[in-house]
């Protein structure tokens, strides 16, 4: 049923990704060249919309409870309508911050889905988040969704990372017996290979806000089914399987601060213009992130099998690998090397 869900997904988009393409140009959801953009001529987006297609006629085929899962579905529709309205109509910030939260409200709320408790390390008892629990749950729900939403940068840079993110969610959920995740992660993977097919560089449309949205938010709610009320180790796995978008998203906002900038600025200065800027090509950027993406995949699922203090090394060395990356190529800015001038100093004689 896996296997057979995966596949259904991929061949449906590849079939529905063409016509949402023509209906993206009719709608005017296309995406025009400026200073920031990487394209240099006019292209078709709301791509989103085939995976979400997709994934919705998939999920009505293999589903064994359909009625039980319509909190996770209408949450999905609120974030697609409003990817596809910004795709259309460019919308500002605030109607799209209060669609994502509202996104997550139906699922938190009508779905419950809640972290209410997590076992501390080296302690025996639980820290109750409380009255917190409702409003950690949508934080984190929300950041997930503008983390892979502002790596959407690159000719299929978004769906590649979602997508090793996600079968790195499937293989952890298969590991402990969750069949509806694993049968929810291998949909969307299924969708978003197919859409891939289009968008790999050079790509012939984009997937927009529609898809990314959508993909940050499927993200985001499988990591919380998978890992919620579980302890602070077992937490810290979805934040691992993530780690490329969070630290794009985390030394962005670092970026911003130093330079004394609004958080919500755009640049072009994420990880992908900083690889483009040391000369690697378009195609050779996309798949170095993806690399990435797949090591910190590899290091989540070492890190669930890890014993306390093995755990406790890996995140200290993955930690300390992300930051010599960061100030080596410049993510924050090309001034910013405390722990690389930290080491130069100690090397002098």
């Amino acid at each position: 049923m896996l296997i057979g869900a995966l596949v259904v997904a991929f061949l449906l988009s590849i079939f529905l990704t063409p016509f949402v393409g023509k209906l993206a140009v009719k709608l005017g959801a296309t995406d025009k060249p400026n200073e920031r953009k990487v394209h240099i001529k006019i292209m078709p987006r709301m791509g989103g919309l085939a995976i979400f297609l997709s994934f919705f006629i998939t999920f009505l085929i293999f589903t064994d409870d359909f009625w039980k899962q319509l909190p996770l579905l209408v949450g999905a529709l609120v974030i697609i309508l409003i990817g596809m309205a910004d795709d259309i109509y460019e919308l500002r910030a605030a109607p799209k911050f209060l669609g994502q939260i509202l996104a997550a409200l139906i699922i938190v709320l009508w779905g419950g889905l809640e972290v209410e408790f997590i076992n501390l390390p080296f302690f025996t008892d639980t820290l109750q988040f409380g009255i917190f629990s409702i409003p950690i749950t949508i934080l984190w729900i929300v950041a997930i969704i503008n983390a892979i939403n502002l790596i959407d940068g690159l000719d299929g840079l978004a769906g590649g990372v979602s997508t090793i993110a996600l079968v790195t969610i499937a293989t952890m959920a298969l590991i402990k017996g969750d069949s509806f995740v694993a049968m929810v992660a291998l949909t969307v993977i299924g969708s978003t290979l197919g859409f891939l097919k289009y968008n790999f560089h050079p790509a012939k449309i984009f997937m927009g806000d529609t898809g990314a949205l959508f993909l940050g938010y499927i993200i985001a709610v499988l990591s919380l089914l998978g890992f919620k009320n579980v302890t602070m180790i077992s937490l810290i796995v979805p934040i691992i399987i993530l780690g490329v978008p969070i630290s794009d998203t985390f030394f962005a906002i670092i970026r911003r601060i130093v330079n004394k900038q609004p958080i919500s600025a755009a640049d072009k200065s994420h990880l992908h213009h900083c690889l483009l800027n040391l000369g690697f090509t378009h195609k050779q950027t996309v798949l170095l992130i993806y690399a990435l993406a797949a090591c910190f995949g590899l290091a989540a699922i070492i890190f669930s099998f890890a014993t306390m203090w093995g755990a406790l090394v890996l995140v200290t060395g993955l930690l300390l690998i992300i930051e010599i990356f960061v100030e080596k190529i410049g993510l924050v800015s090309s001034d910013y090397q405390p722990l690389l001038k930290m080491l130069n100093f100690k090397n002098k004689p």
